[in-house]
């Protein structure tokens, strides 16, 4: 697809910081902290170390969403500023572009992973029905929680892994040639690009319920390798470093057991 006339901006400008742009990082960035500030009193006494009882459907889903607006706000931010930012020409020249359309992006974006989640939770749930006890710390469970791990870490360098990042860490890319008009067109772009976002961190995701879902300091270093693999420039080094740091989780979790009630924040 040809990308449209009037998209990128002049070339002597594009190095200027729009401060429509600046604000809403800041806004994504507040809404994150935000979202932080409430998940630690949420999760207070939830912690159980590996395989944490998630609770009940709606006291989960409230708690992913809000985990979602911590881990991936700051992430997602380059990709719904370049979604704004097209959007921007898009009424400036015209044609349509309603406003509200980035908030309509991240709405489909979240949607998206909250999909996810309940299908994750009704895995979940449906194993520790089937096989009581299998998802607790002893006996199985930590060997379990090492696999997931392990396979989490394997996930980093398979194709699927590659093309999902690559997806993630092109946002200009992403949003000129799959724009679409209106709220609708808004909602389907934030949840394909929230399908690619899956396709990326989904084992990572796995990887948090077996440490520890309910455990604030495990969901912040979670979400500090997914914004490292989406964020720095050195794309494979950040993706083997952060397999590199999965592996070692996996040993320790398998050996030494006792050390992995979660990091102290």
């Amino acid at each position: 697809m040809t990308p449209e006339p009037g998209a990128r901006p002049p070339a002597g400008t594009r190095s200027r910081i729009d401060p429509r742009e600046a604000g809403l990082v800041a806004v994504l960035l507040a809404l994150a902290a935000i979202a932080w500030f409430f998940t630690a009193p949420r999760m207070s006494g939830m912690d159980m170390g590996r395989w944490t009882d998630p609770g009940s459907l709606g006291f989960f889903l409230i708690t992913w969403v809000v985990m979602l607006a911590a881990m991936m706000f700051p992430s997602v931010a380059p990709m719904v500023v370049a979604y704004a930012r097209i959007h921007r020409h898009r009424r400036e020249s015209g044609r349509p572009a309603p406003s509200g359309g980035p908030a309509v992006f991240v709405a489909g974006y979240l949607i998206a992973w909250t999909i996810y989640g309940i299908a994750a939770y009704a895995l979940y749930a449906s194993v520790a029905a089937l096989f009581p006890g299998f998802l607790s710390s002893e006996p199985g469970g930590r060997y379990l929680a090492a696999g997931v791990i392990l396979a989490a870490a394997a996930y980093q360098f398979t194709p699927a892994k590659n093309v999902a990042l690559m997806k993630c860490r092109s946002p200009m890319d992403f949003i000129l040639h799959r724009m679409r008009p209106g709220y609708g067109g808004a909602f389907r772009m934030g949840a394909g690009h929230g399908a690619w976002c899956i396709g990326c961190c989904w084992a990572l995701m796995v990887a948090l319920f077996a440490l520890g879902v309910m455990n604030v300091a495990w969901m912040a270093l979670v979400g500090a390798f997914i914004a490292a693999e989406k964020m720095l420039p050195w794309k494979r080094v950040a993706n083997l470093s952060v397999a590199f740091a999965l592996m070692v989780t996996a040993v320790v979790v398998l050996l030494t057991p006792a050390t992995m009630a979660g990091p102290a924040l």
